[in-house]
């Protein structure tokens, strides 16, 4: 279950990014471009605050993440993506966004510099729009953020293209599309995700955020929604798109104040109100997410009645009360999914959309709860095994 297939679309979700000049802005205003002139080695280093070494690992909990001290990635001329997506072919556009087109390409040997012996590889080709309001600055965190980050739950960045005006960066290829993609597309050929699949996506997505918080400087992710979790052909959940991500607070500081940005829907309360960003602003915009993966519904849809456009607002009372919480689960699971599971996982949800962030919990807590789930599914699955084996 879960499989989806068909031809890539732009996204149609309300919950579009934004950014605000202050605190307490709600209406989306452009970002202007930054001039293209510098070179991408006066970029600054200093980005993860990091001390010496050519790479610094993060804590035991986190043994297969590491940070490296500068990018370690391929610079593609124009020419090789070009030919990589056959000019950038419409029938090669996986999607669009605020950044621009990701393009479907295929990188050869001589392009990735590997052995003849070895077949080309699919990857995936973000190609910025000259019109974009995100433009260089996104680009540049882009690369100083995912270039030097290595996770099984962080999309793998490969390389960049920077030619006069045109830039690109090159990731590799995830085959199942978006979480967003699965959850709100009707298609027929597109399958609901089963709760099974759900819930490892869910902890996929946990860890890559764990690990960002866990790291020296903790890293705040700061767009945390379903468009940015991409699957892998085995539905691993990795995190994408790290334009706006941003070292969190140090000396001691409880947060960091900055010009509020992000996407409606998914961003803290706090943040939108205060420019504040903590740490677990984060864990509430994974909040948002769990919400929608429990209801199959969009954090934000104006198509729905008054009242209920705002999926957190009009849920939180669902979440509380068990006997409410089964009419708000996913009309496409079919009820195939152990009620005590959903209900943790819909206690978990409510912790994390806490209003207070000293009071949601951390990252590691929700990874443990959700696994915490998982093992329950799976011991349930072996008892219903040993009940059905005949008696000698």
């Amino acid at each position: 279950m879960g499989n989806c297939v068909g031809a890539p679309v732009k996204s149609s979700s309300p919950a579009n990014t934004w950014s605000c000049p202050s605190p307490g802005c709600l209406t989306s205003k452009a970002i202007s471009s930054t001039a293209t002139t510098e070179k991408l080695s006066n970029i600054s280093s200093s980005t993860f605050r990091q001390s010496t070494g050519s790479s610094v690992s993060i804590d035991e909990v986190h043994q297969e993440g590491r940070i490296l001290e500068v990018p370690n990635l391929r610079i593609f001329t124009f020419a090789e993506l070009k030919s990589a997506t056959r000019n950038f072919k419409p029938d090669t556009i996986l999607g669009e966004g605020g950044f621009g087109r990701v393009y479907k390409g295929w990188a050869n040997d001589k392009t990735l510099n590997r052995s003849k012996s070895v077949a080309a590889m699919v990857v995936a080709v973000k190609k910025l729009n000259p019109e974009s309001m995100q433009g260089l600055e996104q680009w540049q965190s882009e690369v100083n953020f995912l270039g030097r980050l290595s996770h099984p739950n962080l999309v793998k960045l490969l390389g960049y293209c920077w030619e006069d005006k045109e830039l690109l960066l090159v990731y590799e290829f995830m085959a199942k599309g978006s979480l967003e993609h699965h959850l709100f597309r009707r298609a027929a050929a597109c399958q609901p995700l089963s709760w099974s699949l759900r819930l490892k996506i869910a902890i996929g997505a946990a860890r890559g955020l764990a690990f960002l918080h866990a790291s020296e400087t903790k890293i705040i992710y700061r767009d945390f929604k379903s468009s940015n979790i991409l699957l892998d052909s085995n539905y691993n959940a990795k995190l994408s798109d790290f334009g706006l991500a941003k070292n969190g607070p140090s000396d001691g500081d409880s947060h960091v104040t900055t010009r509020v940005m992000g996407t409606r829907g998914y961003a803290a309360p706090e943040y939108i109100a205060t420019g504040h960003l903590y740490v677990k602003s984060d864990v509430y915009g994974f909040g948002v997410v769990l919400l929608e993966m429990l209801s199959g519904q969009r954090a934000l849809d104006p198509n729905r009645p008054s009242g209920k456009q705002n999926l957190v607002d009009w849920a939180k009372p669902f979440l509380a009360d068990r006997r409410k919480l089964a009419s708000l689960m996913d009309p496409r699971l079919e009820g195939r999914y152990r009620s005590k599971g959903a209900l943790q996982a819909a206690q978990l949800t409510l912790r994390c959309l806490a209003g207070d962030p000293k009071r949601r919990p951390s990252m590691e807590e929700v990874v443990q709860t959700l696994e915490h789930i998982e093992a329950l599914k799976n011991r349930s699955k072996e008892s219903r095994d040993v009940a059905s084996q005949p008696i000698a």
